[in-house]
């Protein structure tokens, strides 16, 4: 035997059936949070800040890179 049932509901609703907490301003608060953070830190998306912190390394991350490279080629080296 097969029986379905279909419930046609909000999500407000499914939550206060099952006794759920409604989360709606927490969820709002940490959006606004975020939108917040992202909007203080856009700046260092733009290509050249992202040159400026890429160039103040040196050329450390260059040479850790190649050591990478090295080790996933099985540590043969290209002499």
């Amino acid at each position: 035997m097969k029986v379905n049932i279909e419930i046609d509901c909000t999500p407000a609703e499914a939550r206060a059936f099952f006794g759920l907490p409604d989360v709606t301003p927490l969820n709002e608060q940490l959006v606004s949070e975020m939108s917040k953070r992202m909007g203080a830190n856009i700046e260092a998306l733009e290509p050249d800040a992202l040159m400026r912190n890429w160039m103040s390394m040196g050329g450390e991350w260059q040479k850790q890179f190649m050591s990478l490279m090295n080790q996933a080629a099985g540590g043969k080296t290209g002499s």
